[in-house]
């Protein structure tokens, strides 16, 4: 018998990557109006920069959506329930945060200094729960 998926499940049908329709209904449609705005975002602020690639992680990390030039920019984790955002601060951008570190909302600065940094940089990843989450 299959289990039901749980909250933070991801998507891990690996016979193809998923659609629009297919996110919707894993992720819900408060998260999934999240999906779509940020994608909009990515593609109005940085215009032809970014081709988003569907990539397959195994059963367990399931389907990602990654925006990335010759650094990933960000990668868009469809979840069970909810959408999160994983996003790699190397050194340039982690000197960035850091100078602005006070502007930041303060559960971003405490996932900022509680996310571990390895030699790629800091590997934060956000749910992303209301429209200015994260945001100053």
């Amino acid at each position: 018998m299959e289990q039901s998926p749980q909250i933070g499940d991801r998507i891990a049908d690996k016979s193809a990557p998923p659609n629009d329709s297919a996110v919707r209904d894993w992720i819900g449609p408060k998260a999934f109006k999240h999906w779509t705005d940020l994608r909009s975002w990515i593609e109005t602020y940085y215009p032809g920069v970014f081709t988003p690639d569907w990539l397959y992680g195994g059963k367990k990390r399931g389907w990602s959506l990654r925006y990335k030039k010759t650094k990933a920019f960000c990668t868009l984790l469809p979840e069970y329930g909810r959408l999160s955002v994983l996003v790699v601060l190397g050194r340039a951008e982690r000197e960035k945060f850091e100078e602005r570190r006070y502007a930041w909302r303060s559960p971003l600065v405490k996932l900022y200094d509680d996310a571990k940094t390895y030699p790629d940089g800091k590997w934060l990843t956000v749910e992303i729960s209301s429209a200015d989450e994260g945001m100053t």
